[in-house]
């Protein structure tokens, strides 16, 4: 068995792994947001070449000359929107080139891997710094060269094939969960407590208190979104109210930059819970954007409600829950999480906050006492490394 998972390729955690979308180098934010927004997509890759041009072209393009550089969602828009220029005029910004959203530092966040590379392989890149390891879908016999040529023929950010093949993303989520179907071979460690592992993170926590502004956490949410974590709401004492994730975020449209620049961290929190903005909350960065003179910012929200309002009559009124994609009311049609943090305990084992962890669709776990003070935070990343080294004592 053991012998079985060493040899293992990559190729295997891409089994209905969705196609990655893209947009082109020379796109612009814009761009990036009207896709996000149409498509209901999560993410979008953003690739060196320009899918844009040259689509009727038969020639195929240097692998080397088309890579993919980075990913796009949201919440990137959305924190880029929140800097007080682009508050200013939303529309200008919405003209940067969509490079202002893909981080500089740190380097190799996004690798590509060929699909017969290793599990092992995969793992060392990503406890390299990667975040999202990029491989090439091996061919599926229903896609016949006319659908092919279709998809190669349609916009930036509709396209799917890139060098001529299809690429999909595996990231930490994916190798943890891989990994569980095998957990059976790294005993004892899975039922170890994960105070005994080295695996509680006390170090590296991003945390703002509750009363303090959200605009101050918002450096916070951005490393947070890259290292696949979250940034906890604690009050005076330490102890953890809540959280703002990313994954949330995620799902809310652009004008939620507003509520940043306007609220409190605990007040966010409330803004972008799965239930919607309270009214009042919403009444309250109107306020406070006029206050500011951000008369702009303030008529994208106005424009947002009314998109919003229409879209509600036309597909049948927002109490009857739409299935339409695209964001309602700030909010995606797509899974949402309210903003409630996902906690253990020191003395919970690490398969048990695997498990909780992955049913929450998170890459990580906080950590805290049993009065509530936050202790750290255990995450995919951590884990990967007490497989990797149980996974050395099998070669």
């Amino acid at each position: 068995m053991a012998v079985s998972l060493l040899a293992r390729e990559v190729s295997d955690l891409c089994l209905g792994k969705p196609a990655l979308r893209c947009l082109s180098v020379s796109s612009n934010v814009g761009d990036a947001l009207s896709a996000l927004k149409r498509l209901g997509e999560s993410y979008l890759s953003v690739w060196s070449c320009d899918h844009d041009h040259d689509t009727s072209s038969t020639t195929t393009t240097n692998s080397d000359d088309c890579l993919c550089i980075g990913k796009v969602c949201m919440v990137d828009v959305i924190c880029f929107l929140c800097k007080e220029d682009n508050l200013k005029s939303p529309s200008t910004a919405l003209q940067s080139p969509i490079s202002v959203l893909i981080p500089k530092e740190p380097a190799g966040l996004v690798r590509h891997l060929e699909p017969h590379a290793s599990l092992v392989e995969a793992i060392d890149l990503i406890l390299d710094g990667a975040q999202n390891l990029v491989i090439p879908i091996r061919s599926r016999r229903s896609t016949t060269s006319s659908r092919k040529k279709l998809l190669q023929n349609k916009k930036s950010f509709n396209s799917t094939y890139h060098n001529n093949r299809e690429y999909c993303c595996i990231t930490q989520e994916d190798l943890i969960r891989y990994l569980l179907n095998f957990i059976g071979l790294f005993n004892p460690i899975p039922i170890n407590p994960i105070n005994t592992l080295n695996v509680i993170d006390t170090e590296n926590i991003l945390a703002v208190q509750y009363d303090n502004p959200a605009l101050a956490a918002l450096p916070l949410i951005s490393q947070s979104l890259i290292n696949h974590t979250s940034v906890a709401i604690v009050d005076m004492d330490g102890k953890l109210i809540g959280e703002i994730s990313p994954f949330t975020l995620n799902s809310c449209d652009e004008t939620v930059s507003a509520a940043i620049a306007t609220l409190s961290a605990g007040d966010l929190m409330a803004y972008i819970d799965c239930g919607g903005p309270p009214e009042e909350l919403v009444q309250i960065v109107k306020d406070r954007l006029v206050e500011r003179n951000l008369g702009a910012a303030l008529e994208l929200m106005e424009e947002e409600a009314i998109i919003t309002s229409s879209s509600d009559e036309e597909f049948g009124g927002s109490s009857g829950g739409s299935v339409r994609s695209g964001r309602l009311g700030g909010y995606s049609a797509r899974l949402v999480r309210r903003s409630e943090a996902i906690v253990c305990y020191p003395q919970s084992s690490l398969v048990a906050v695997m498990i909780q962890a992955l049913a929450h669709r998170v890459s990580y776990v906080w950590v805290v006492e049993e009065d509530g003070s936050l202790v750290g935070i255990v995450t995919f990343e951590a884990m990967l490394k007490v497989f990797r080294e149980r996974l050395k004592s099998m070669m």
